[in-house]
């Protein structure tokens, strides 16, 4: 080959590269979001959400997913947590921009908070997400009613990729056998949120019994036991107070059951 046409090679091979990576479509992406209903309001902030607001959602591009309220409200609050699903980034930012603005929604906005005398929520928050490379795919299920439990795990700075390893490679394969159902597990994608070093994930149990029973026989499995020790010799992948869980039920209206 001359030597003058190999530059020309290579930078052809670069734009190759380059075009086929931005003809791939946009990975979809995640939203958790987190309501905490004002005092008293959590029944008018649920209907609104079954009445309307899912099917606005909906109507500007986003997925139901999911709609959960907290097991115990007495200990987790007036919650109601959910799990919307959007084409990119940047389409979620079009749609939540499309549904703001949405004379309907505007409409249903104003006419169930002078209804309850106020604001239904006091407090939102929103973290976006990507699944992880390990996340099951979403599979059908028409059993009895769940009990879903969120987890969040926090890393030590640079253990994230270990603690994915250890679940890809050996705990959701444990969880299964102790009778939890794997359901999706993402990253957050902005560092306020715990980019690098946060993993949220979803588990299913039959109810709080089977819930208490499959994490006492996980916790005692010697093979998860050696797990834990041969993935931390070089220390913990959890950082200190790392690891929180919330149990959660659907709501009437989750896609998710």
């Amino acid at each position: 080959m001359p030597r003058r046409a190999f530059p020309r090679l290579v930078a052809g091979l670069f734009l190759a590269g380059v075009t086929a990576a931005l003809a791939q479509p946009a990975a979809p992406v995640y939203e958790l979001r987190v309501y905490t209903a004002a005092e008293g309001r959590m029944p008018a902030l649920l209907t609104r959400f079954r009445d309307h607001t899912c099917r606005l959602f909906e109507k500007h591009g986003m997925a139901n997913v999911g709609y959960w309220v907290p097991a115990d409200p007495a200990k987790d609050g007036d919650r109601l947590f959910y799990v919307l699903r959007h084409a990119s980034r940047d389409a979620a930012a079009k749609s939540w921009d499309a549904f703001r603005a949405d004379p309907g929604w505007i409409g249903v906005r104003t006419a169930s908070e002078a209804a309850a005398g106020g604001r239904l929520v006091s407090a939102v928050e929103s973290t976006l997400l990507a699944p992880t490379d390990y996340s099951p795919a979403p599979a059908p299920y028409a059993g009895p009613e769940r009990l879903f439990e969120l987890r969040t795990y926090t890393t030590p700075e640079g253990k994230l990729p270990a603690l994915d390893a250890r679940f890809r490679d050996h705990t959701m394969a444990l969880f299964a056998r102790h009778g939890m159902t794997n359901l999706p597990y993402w990253h957050p994608l902005d560092a306020d949120k715990g980019a690098g070093r946060t993993l949220i994930y979803f588990v299913a149990h039959r109810n709080r019994e089977a819930a208490d029973k499959a994490w006492a026989g996980f916790r005692d499995d010697p093979e998860w036991n050696r797990v834990r020790t041969e993935s931390e010799k070089d220390g913990r992948l959890t950082a200190a107070g790392g690891v929180k869980s919330v149990y959660l039920v659907p709501t009437d209206f989750s896609p998710l059951r």
